[in-house]
């Protein structure tokens, strides 16, 4: 197996490094002759196997030498095995250390995740076309899929790749077949780790590579001391709330979204990604035509989770259609607009807001507040992305004081909570994931949603601004 020699490709810069030392340090002294772990020689499909040991002698183990109960002892022996320190001979898949007679051996230090040994995809493809000559083409549903990615990726070198592997195979039929065969187990535990079968969680996924060592001491310079003092006097002014009124608002907080917490209650129907099933997507769409229970009572919470969530943004704009008092959603709506949009058009959209709502005699008047106002319309005229922050303040805690509680009690509110869905929990075998896996559809790329969220929104200001009817027929003559 060739391996390239990068020292270095994120995980030096790393917490989870400390860990991985820790981690070898334990392995080393499971493996010492004396006060280690004993091992013996078992025979596995007619071969003998040197150095095999028991999934409950490496607990009994852990438990004696660290001093902790069976159950830590475990979790310690699983993350062993899911870093690939120790792995399974049996169940190879399954990376989680059983507490019964289930046999196990120690990696080669070769393949420890501490050597930083980066897995490449060349490497992968060898590994896979040696695997696919020796079983003669029986790979597994994962391999055989990651196989053809492979040599669709990587066909301007796939000679160079296939001549390696008959290299490799032929180079391992000189050795013996016990060696032969703990080679090639310890060769599919390291890809196993590192190219993990689906719906399994990866223990070296470690994000993003940082380009800066975060440990490094900064120069005590002039501007370092500055700074320091800065944030100290930051500190110093900044108001105090007593711990118990925290404690009481962070247990306040914590009852009321207790349920909607994926970490506290499962994800119902079923975790998608997790599962492969798009059913929690699809009951929690942007602009689903009826959503689910949870996401109706969310709303209630508070009033800016009802406007960060469209669905119930559209479903509070329809109960102001019918009180005739759209105009202040209307006015957040543009000032969220423009406070994000795009730089080259913000004079136009300043002047259609001035024109709408803030103008004498306007078409949507907001009521607001005469100081408030004379700022506004000062600032508007030259405009920039925060110029009617003072304004839309305003309207949002009008809105929030009076109308908010309004919507809370309106049949409108208590028909879509009425109608929410209630979705049933999934419960999937093994080959139901499998299969969801294989039937897993691309997701939309962002910029198709916003494209069709700009069109609806064209369409409906289209559909409620008045016609032209000389403009609408000139066009139409031009076409033809």
């Amino acid at each position: 197996m060739t391996i390239k020699l990068i020292r270095d490709h994120g995980q030096h810069y790393r917490p989870r490094m400390s860990c991985l030392k820790k981690l070898e340090v334990l392995v080393l002294a499971m493996q010492d002759s004396k006060s280690g772990v004993k091992s013996c020689e078992q025979k596995l499909n007619v071969t003998s196997i040197p150095h095999v040991i028991a999934g409950q002698d490496i607990l009994v183990w852990i438990a004696s030498h660290m001093k902790v109960d069976s159950q830590e002892a475990r979790t310690i022996g699983t993350m062993l095995v899911a870093f690939g320190f120790i792995y399974p001979l049996q169940d190879h898949k399954r990376l989680i250390l059983k507490p019964d007679g289930s046999l196990y051996r120690f990696q080669t230090p070769y393949f420890w995740p501490v050597q930083n040994w980066k897995a490449e995809d060349t490497d992968y493809a060898i590994y896979l076309v040696k695997r696919n000559s020796r079983k003669k083409g029986t790979l597994d549903d994962y391999e055989q899929e990651n196989y053809n990615n492979l040599h669709k990726w990587l066909h301007h070198k796939w000679d160079f790749i296939v001549m390696q592997a008959k290299e490799q195979f032929s180079a391992g039929k000189g050795r013996d077949k016990s060696d032969r065969v703990v080679f090639d187990c310890q060769e599919r535990a390291y890809w196993i780790v590192h190219r993990p079968p689906p719906q399994t969680h990866s223990a070296m996924d470690y994000g993003m590579d940082r380009l800066i060592d975060p440990n490094t001491e900064e120069k005590k310079t002039f501007d370092y001391y500055r700074r320091i003092i800065i944030y100290m006097q930051q500190v110093i002014m900044r108001p105090r709330v007593k711990s118990s009124v925290s404690l009481g608002a962070l247990v306040k907080h914590m009852t009321t979204y207790q349920d909607h917490d994926p970490f506290l209650k499962p994800c119902v129907p079923s975790n998608p990604w997790q599962t492969d099933d798009v059913t929690y997507w699809d009951l929690n769409m942007r602009n689903v035509e009826i959503p689910t229970k949870l996401r109706v009572e969310r709303w209630s919470f508070r009033f800016y989770e009802l406007l960060n969530d469209p669905r119930g943004r559209a479903d509070f704009k329809l109960f102001l259609k019918k009180e005739f008092s759209g105009e202040n959603l209307a006015f957040w709506e543009a000032a969220e607009e423009m406070k994000w949009g795009a730089a080259s058009s913000m004079s136009e959209k300043a002047e259609t807001i001035f024109k709408t709502f803030l103008a004498p005699g306007a078409p949507r008047w907001i009521n607001i507040d005469g100081r408030t106002m004379g700022l506004t319309v000062k600032g508007l005229e030259h405009p920039h992305r925060y110029v009617l922050d003072a304004a839309q303040t305003h309207i949002f805690m009008l809105m929030k004081k009076d109308t908010f509680y309004r919507y809370l009690k309106s049949p409108v509110y208590k028909d879509i909570q009425k109608n929410g869905i209630s979705p049933v929990p999934h419960n999937f075998t093994d080959a139901q994931l499998e299969q969801n896996a294989r039937n897993r559809k691309p997701g939309i790329d962002p910029i198709i949603v916003w494209q069709q969220e700009q069109e609806e929104k064209a369409k409906a200001a289209a559909a409620a601004g008045p016609i032209d009817i000389k403009k609408l027929m000139a066009s139409k003559l031009d076409r033809k």
